[in-house]
């Protein structure tokens, strides 16, 4: 087994013994947080994702950031595991999609419409100090970060973490990206732009 998917099943295992209670209250405290980010109080489109099971909780900052008349951008996975776009119109608007996701019910943008965002909320386990951050493995958001930077576009990337996720090293590879700031229930923490090189 590699390291990285070593380190996902520790992290997951670690997950799984959260309770609703500490995911719903978790969640309260990063919405609180990410909504004072200033790469996103500055940002008038934003692409997100819908939290399921027990990540890092998302509804609260979804409905935040929409309320405060930002734009935000969910992710629609396609059958060869890209993402297309739509845009949140509100929990009343998602729908169940495979793999247990939710999805928005209304019209699709295509893979590029995430070119748009001034930042990029990014599902994930892990980081690290460098700002290098473990996904689950899908791909979905590697293509993600190549369609952005093959596009030239450098919108913020946050990831939503608990705090025992921010750890010593990530196992990285040359197609990883690294990661802008990582917010936790302590707090917001900002990678450096040498860190990214």
């Amino acid at each position: 087994m590699s390291r990285k998917a070593t380190l996902r099943r520790e992290l997951l295992a670690a997950r799984a013994l959260l309770t609703s209670e500490d995911v719903r209250r978790t969640a309260a405290v990063l919405a609180s947080a990410a909504a004072d980010l200033p790469e996103l109080t500055g940002a008038r489109t934003v692409a997100a994702y819908v939290s399921v099971g027990r990540e890092p909780g998302t509804h609260a900052l979804l409905d935040a950031l929409r309320a405060r008349g930002v734009r935000v951008l969910l992710p629609v996975l396609m059958a060869d595991n890209d993402l297309d776009w739509a845009v949140f119109e509100g929990a009343e608007h998602l729908v169940p999609a495979g793999r247990g996701l939710l999805e928005p019910d209304g019209p699709r943008l295509g893979p590029q419409a995430v070119l748009d965002a001034d930042a990029v909320l990014l599902p994930g386990l892990a980081v690290d100090g460098r700002g290098m951050r473990l996904g689950r493995g899908g791909g979905s958001y590697d293509r993600v970060l190549a369609r952005l930077a093959s596009a030239g576009a450098h919108p913020a990337l946050v990831v939503l973490l608990y705090d025992d996720e921010v750890v010593a090293r990530v196992p990285d590879e040359p197609h990883d990206h690294p990661v802008d700031a990582v917010v936790t229930p302590a707090g917001a923490r900002r990678f450096p732009p040498r860190a990214r090189a």
